[in-house]
């Protein structure tokens, strides 16, 4: 299929230009650090200057496998609830990202929660801002790219199931990514306490835990349903246990403390 999907973020959220965004990865990342695989993580997807310390810590420590998909929450409003990018490949500064569209199909045929969509896609930025760390670590990665919008826990867990299923019959190394930023635009203490609350939840592998106290305490993480699919797709494939690679906010680069938002990076394996 020849789609080519348009970088949307690039100048803004990062660097549009090949040489200065491949610099700005390596001033994030972390060298020579020992990587392991993972089957999840939960990475932040604010603006480089903001977040990128934290995923480029996050991706540093992982080893990118040849299948990444990435979840990601809904901004824009457009197009299906559970949107997937159908085929083609996907344009940032570092190059074309081709999508394993037999892993796309699969899916679609496996699950008809799950549409080809290319709406939902067009100007959302939690996915793309994962792709130039992809690329960096492992340039002949293919991704699949899902949108998310509806809230159904047991759809949600559906998915997350039929996910796993998928991934171990065609790609058993693939790397599931949900892209979410944490607490937004609350003082520091309070986003410092909600966000251990959902963290605490990923940590212990408990999707029905982080989908109600996210609600129950009123915790603004943008990206949890693609984090509850993670993880039940996660647990799915054999998941024992998760850690927290680094938690920062973005007072920590701006140093307005007032009204922070939060960033995760968290390995499940």
């Amino acid at each position: 299929m020849d789609i080519l999907r348009q970088s949307a973020v690039a100048g803004s959220f990062y660097s549009g230009d090949k040489d200065r965004l491949r610099h700005e990865i390596d001033t994030l990342v972390i060298k020579d650090c020992e990587k392991q695989s993972a089957l999840g993580v939960v990475s932040p997807h604010a603006g480089y200057m903001y977040s990128g310390s934290v995923a480029g810590s996050l991706y540093s420590h992982v080893i990118i496998p040849d299948t990444v998909v990435i979840l990601s929450p809904n901004h824009t409003g457009y197009g299906k609830p559970y949107s997937i990018w159908p085929g083609g490949s996907w344009n940032t500064p570092l190059g074309d990202i081709a999508v394993n569209e037999e892993v796309v199909n699969e899916l679609t045929d496996n699950c008809p929660l799950i549409k080809k969509d290319q709406e939902a896609h067009l100007y959302e930025h939690a996915a793309e801002v994962q792709i130039p760390f992809i690329q960096y670590f492992n340039p002949d990665t293919k991704i699949v790219v899902m949108t998310i919008s509806a809230r159904k826990i047991q759809d949600l867990k559906t998915i997350g199931k039929c996910m796993a299923q998928t991934l171990q019959k065609l790609c058993p190394d693939a790397l599931v990514v949900a892209s979410s930023d944490m607490t937004h635009h609350e003082p520091q203490e309070s986003a410092n306490r909600k966000d251990k609350i959902a963290i605490d939840e990923i940590l212990a592998l408990n999707e029905d835990g982080l989908y109600n106290k996210v609600h129950e305490f009123r915790i603004s993480m943008c990206g949890i349903y693609p984090a509850v699919i993670m993880l039940a797709c996660s647990k799915e494939r054999g998941a024992k246990e998760a850690r927290l690679v680094r938690y920062a906010t973005s007072g920590d680069v701006t140093d307005d403390y007032d009204q922070v938002v939060g960033y995760a990076g968290i390995i499940v394996r």
